[in-house]
């Protein structure tokens, strides 16, 4: 029996490359008001962005406890081994949660194979990984095989480099101070920021979209490896021409012919808001 590959809404996986796989999703909580939707099958990304530009905001919450151990012990109760890539836990309790759990269903069924991942990812950073533990599993590699994969070489060297159309949206959430967000909205900065450890961290400030386009584009080349080959990850708030500017300016400079281009989901979008794009490759 191959390894089941299960991840959460806030991998921002297409829906097709998702079927294709055979890869389980479980939604996060989207809330709005006093109404909560799961992600992707209550409410979809345009619909988000439709409402945080109305002027409405919206909150999330982790993947409800039951749901979560209603799919481990479904898939359990098969005597299927599966792995579970969650998104980080220094974004959400998600992966907590769901350790707690696995932990207990393990009890109940000890012969099975199960784990679950701290991605230490967001958006494509993770969905990129269940996309390559899911080809393994379809190659008839084993659990720990696709373990061992998973930990030498996406969850140490996947990089996230973003950047935000909106810093008031970072500044709800936490992720910069109020004057920040005030005096970049004024100037036009634009940050761009990346995934350390699990958690949002800025490293630099610019002046102007196309100039942040350009120095992603050069990000790339101070930190990636094999970029003509391996498969580039572009994600985007209800941004899609933004994000076919980026894909054609990684093209046009290193060659790469192989990439996933998403939109950023209700989850990490409530928290982003839109013009968000995001970058997603391995480094060195």
């Amino acid at each position: 029996m191959t390894v089941k590959i299960i991840t959460d809404s806030a991998s921002d996986l297409p829906e097709d490359l998702a079927r294709k796989h055979d890869i389980d999703i479980m939604p996060l909580m989207v809330i709005i008001g006093d109404q909560e939707y799961y992600d992707r099958e209550e409410i979809q990304a345009k619909e988000l962005y439709k409402t945080l530009r109305e002027g409405t905001m919206a909150k999330t919450s982790q993947i409800p406890p039951a749901r979560i151990r209603e799919t481990f012990t479904k898939y359990a109760k098969m005597g299927q081994p599966f792995i579970y890539i969650a998104l980080s836990s220094g974004i959400s309790g998600t992966y907590q949660s769901a350790a707690i759990i696995k932990n207990e269903v393990q009890e109940e069924y000890p012969d099975v194979q199960m784990e679950v991942i701290d991605s230490k990812a967001a958006s494509l950073g993770y969905g990129l990984m269940a996309i390559h533990a899911a080809e393994l599993a379809e190659k008839g590699e084993g659990f720990e095989e696709i373990l061992e994969s998973l930990n030498s070489k996406y969850l140490t060297h996947m990089e996230h480099i973003f950047t935000v159309d909106d810093l008031e949206f970072l500044q709800r959430g936490g992720r910069v101070s109020k004057a920040s967000a005030f005096f970049g909205g004024m100037l036009k900065i634009k940050p761009v920021l990346h995934v350390e450890d699990g958690k949002l961290v800025p490293i630099e400030k610019i002046r102007g979209k196309n100039k942040v386009t350009k120095r992603m584009v050069e990000i790339m080349q101070e930190r990636g490896v094999n970029l003509q080959s391996q498969v580039i990850g572009i994600s985007h708030g209800d941004d899609l021409e933004s994000a076919e500017k980026l894909k054609s300016a990684i093209q046009e400079t290193y060659g790469s012919e192989h990439f996933v281009i998403h939109e950023v989901g209700a989850t990490i979008g409530s928290h982003s808001g839109p013009g968000t794009l995001a970058l997603f490759f391995l480094n060195k």
